[in-house]
C-alpha cells in the first residue's frame, strides 16, 4: 500500500471520498459527520431500507466498507422506535414518568452514525499502520444496548441501587411557571440552597440521595414538598438562594432558542501540537501493529477521567485494540465501590473501565505530575475530563506534554468546549436544560423535560472516542502530534440537530403529540415502527397478551415490537440472543458495537 503520510492534510479525510446509502436517520449524520472530518460526498439511495453502508476510498489507503443498519428487521427492529423498544432505551428513559417512553428524538440512529464513523477511522488508522482492512459492521440495536450498559449491569448486579427506582424527579418550576435544572455535586450546597428558601428539614434530608443518584437511577423521587417550594418563590429568589449556597440553576431553554445562538461549530475541535517539530518515520507517531487484529492494537492510551463521558471514550479505544492505563487517585477511583456491586466492584464502574489498567497517581504531588509526565511520553493518546483550567494549573496541558511528547494525542472531553460564556456547570442535565434537549425528547403538548437517562455523557462519549481517532489518523497522515477537544454541548447540539434545522426554517421543532409513546396491552407493552403509529394506535390491545397483540398489528401488515420493561429481561431476549455476556465479576456486559471480520 502506498503511504497515506501527507503535509498538506489538514483534516484526517482530506482527499478522501465516501458514498453512503440506507436508512436516512443514520446516513444523514453520518454524511454530515464524514464530510466535517474533510471527506467528499453525497450520501446516494437513501431510502427505508433496514441496511445501508458506506465506503470510504482515495489518497493511498484500500477501500474501507461499512454496513450499518437497525439490526433485526426479522425480530421487528426496523426503525428508531421499535429500537429504542426492544434495547431498553424506553424503559430507562420512561423511569421519571412510571412507565416506558420514547424518546422524540433519534437517539440509537446518531449513536449508529458516530459509532459507524469511529469504525472508520479506526479501520483506516490500521490500514496506514499495516493492519489488513477489515468490513465493519454497526447496527442501531447494538448502539441502543451500550447506550443502557450501565443501567443493564446494575440490574444483574448482587445487591440493589444505590438510591429507589421510582418515578419523580426535575426540573423544578418556579412561581412564574419556568422550568428550571438544579445542579450541585455538595450536599452542604443542596441543604444551603434549600434552607434558604425555607424547605421542610425532612424534605431536604431525603431529597438528597436520589437526587445525587439520579444520574445512575434515571429517575429522583424525592419529596414533592420540594416542588412545592419552588412554586412558592419567583425566579429571582431561586437563583439567590443558589449563588449564596454554592448550587446552580438553569432555565430549560427551547430549541428556537438554541437554534438563534448557534455557531455552527462541528462537535469536536482538531489542531496539530507543535506543527514545526514535525516527527520522523519510525517514531512514536507510528507505532508497529500487528498484521492482523484491532485496528487500535499496539496504541497506548492514557485515560485520567471521571464519571462516565472520558472513561466511556478510553472503553471504546480499549475495545478497538488500544491498550488503556487509567490515571486513578491515592486509594483507587471512589466510583469502584458505588452500589450495586459484583463481586464487590460497582457494576457501573465496571462496565465503563473493565479490561483497562489503573496506575495510582496524585496529581497534586510535584513527583506524580513528573511521572506522568513520562507515562505520557511513551503514551499515544492522553485523554481526559478535568475542570476546566485544571490541566493547565496542574502543568498538564496540550503544551506541556508535547514538550516531552511531540506526537502524543491530546484529547480534552469537556461540558461546554469553552463556547458559551455564560455556561453553568457542564453536567449532563445542565446541558441538555442549556441546549434544548429538554424540548427536543419529548413531543408536542409535554411539557419539557431533561431526560435522566445520561444521554449526553453517552453521547459524549462516543463524540470523544470519535474525535481521539480522529486525532490518531491525522497524527499518522501529517506526523504531527495533534490536540482534539470535544464536548457535551457537541453532543447536544449532534442529537437535536434536526429539531434546530426546523426551528431555523421557522417550522415547529417539536414532534407531533403521542410521538413514540408505547401502548399497553394486557401483560406489557408494545411500540409500533413510526411508520405504523397511527394506524396501530386504532387498535384496542389492552386485553391481549403482548403476543397476541404483536399478532394482530402483524396480520395488518403493521411492524411492531414488544417493549423492554425490565432490563435483567434482555439476557433472554430471543431479539438478542447470546449478544449479552457476564464479564469475569459476573457483571452483565453488552457485545462490542462494531464487527470486524
Amino acid at each position: 500500500m502506498a503511504s497515506p503520510a501527507t503535509t498538506q492534510t489538514v483534516r484526517p479525510l482530506d482527499t478522501l471520498r465516501f458514498d453512503t446509502s440506507g436508512p436516512p436517520q443514520i446516513t444523514s449524520e453520518l454524511a454530515d459527520r464524514l464530510r466535517l472530518l474533510g471527506a467528499q460526498g453525497e450520501p446516494v439511495g437513501q431510502d427505508d431500507a433496514a441496511t445501508g453502508h458506506v465506503m470510504i476510498t482515495g489518497a493511498g489507503f484500500e477501500p474501507v466498507h461499512a454496513t450499518t443498519g437497525w439490526g433485526g428487521p426479522e425480530a421487528g427492529l426496523v426503525d428508531e422506535a421499535t429500537v429504542q423498544a426492544a434495547t431498553g432505551v424506553m424503559a430507562v428513559h420512561g423511569r421519571r414518568d412510571g412507565g416506558p417512553r420514547g424518546l422524540a428524538a433519534d437517539y440509537t440512529a446518531t449513536a449508529t452514525a458516530v459509532l459507524t464513523v469511529q469504525a472508520l477511522l479506526a479501520t483506516l488508522i490500521g490500514s496506514a499502520r499495516g493492519i489488513e482492512p477489515q468490513q465493519v459492521t454497526t447496527s442501531a440495536d447494538r448502539a441502543g444496548l451500550l447506550a443502557v450498559s450501565q443501567y443493564l449491569a446494575a440490574a444483574g448486579a448482587d445487591e440493589g441501587e444505590a438510591a429507589d427506582l421510582a418515578p419523580g424527579g426535575p426540573p423544578f418550576t418556579s412561581a412564574e411557571g419556568t422550568l428550571f435544572e438544579l445542579e450541585t455535586l455538595d450536599p452542604g450546597a443542596w441543604a444551603a440552597f434549600w434552607k434558604a428558601l425555607e424547605a421542610p428539614a425532612a424534605a431536604m434530608r431525603a431529597g438528597w440521595r436520589p437526587f445525587q443518584f439520579r444520574y445512575a437511577t434515571a429517575c429522583s423521587p424525592f419529596p414533592a414538598a420540594l416542588h412545592e417550594v419552588t412554586r412558592a418563590h419567583p425566579l429571582d429568589r431561586i437563583r439567590q438562594a443558589a449563588a449564596l449556597s454554592g448550587a446552580q440553576v438553569c432555565v430549560l431553554r427551547t430549541l428556537a432558542e438554541r437554534a438563534a445562538e448557534h455557531d455552527g461549530a462541528a462537535p469536536w475541535s482538531l489542531s496539530l501540537l507543535q506543527p514545526g517539530a514535525k516527527l520522523q518515520p519510525g517514531a512514536k507517531s507510528a507505532v508497529a501493529a500487528p498484521a492482523a487484529g484491532r485496528p487500535l492494537a499496539g496504541i497506548t492510551v492514557l485515560e485520567a477521567g471521571r464519571r462516565i463521558q472520558a472513561p466511556l471514550a478510553a472503553h471504546l479505544l480499549g475495545l478497538l485494540g488500544a491498550e488503556v492505563i487509567r490515571i486513578e487517585p491515592p486509594g483507587g477511583d471512589p466510583l469502584r465501590g458505588m452500589p450495586p456491586a459484583c463481586s464487590g466492584i460497582s457494576a457501573r464502574w465496571l462496565a465503563l473501565n473493565r479490561g483497562k489498567k489503573a496506575v495510582e497517581i496524585d496529581i497534586k504531588a510535584e513527583a506524580d505530575r513528573r511521572r506522568l509526565r513520562e507515562m505520557a511520553a511513551e503514551a499515544d493518546v492522553f485523554l481526559h475530563n478535568w475542570a476546566p483550567g485544571k490541566a493547565a494549573e496542574l502543568g498538564l496541558d496540550a503544551d506541556d506534554l508535547a514538550a516531552v511528547h511531540p506526537g502524543l494525542v491530546y484529547a480534552y472531553t469537556s461540558g461546554w468546549a469553552d463556547r458559551l460564556p455564560d455556561a453553568p456547570m457542564g453536567t449532563d442535565f445542565m446541558v441538555q436544560a442549556r441546549t434544548g434537549v429538554g424540548e427536543a425528547v419529548r413531543p408536542e403538548g409535554e411539557p419539557p423535560a431533561p431526560s435522566l437517562m445520561t444521554l449526553l455523557d453517552v453521547l459524549g462519549g462516543l463524540t470523544g472516542a470519535e474525535a481521539v481517532l480522529a486525532g490518531l489518523l491525522l497524527r499518522e497522515r501529517t506526523g504531527h502530534g495533534v490536540r482534539v477537544d470535544s464536548s457535551l454541548l457537541g453532543a447536544a447540539d449532534t442529537l437535536t440537530a434536526p429539531a434546530l434545522r426546523r426551528a431555523a426554517r421557522g417550522e415547529n421543532p417539536r414532534r407531533p403529540a403521542g410521538f413514540r409513546r408505547p401502548l399497553p396491552t394486557a401483560d406489557g407493552w408494545i411500540a409500533p415502527s413510526d411508520a405504523c403509529a397511527a394506524a396501530a394506535a386504532a387498535y384496542d390491545l389492552g386485553e391481549l397478551t403482548t403476543p397476541d397483540a404483536l399478532s394482530l398489528l402483524a396480520g395488518h401488515g403493521l411492524t411492531a415490537t414488544a417493549v423492554t420493561s425490565d432490563l435483567a429481561d434482555l439476557h433472554h431476549d430471543a431479539r438478542f440472543a447470546g449478544s449479552i455476556s457476564r464479564d469475569a465479576h459476573g457483571a452483565p456486559a453488552v457485545p462490542d458495537p462494531w464487527s470486524f471480520r
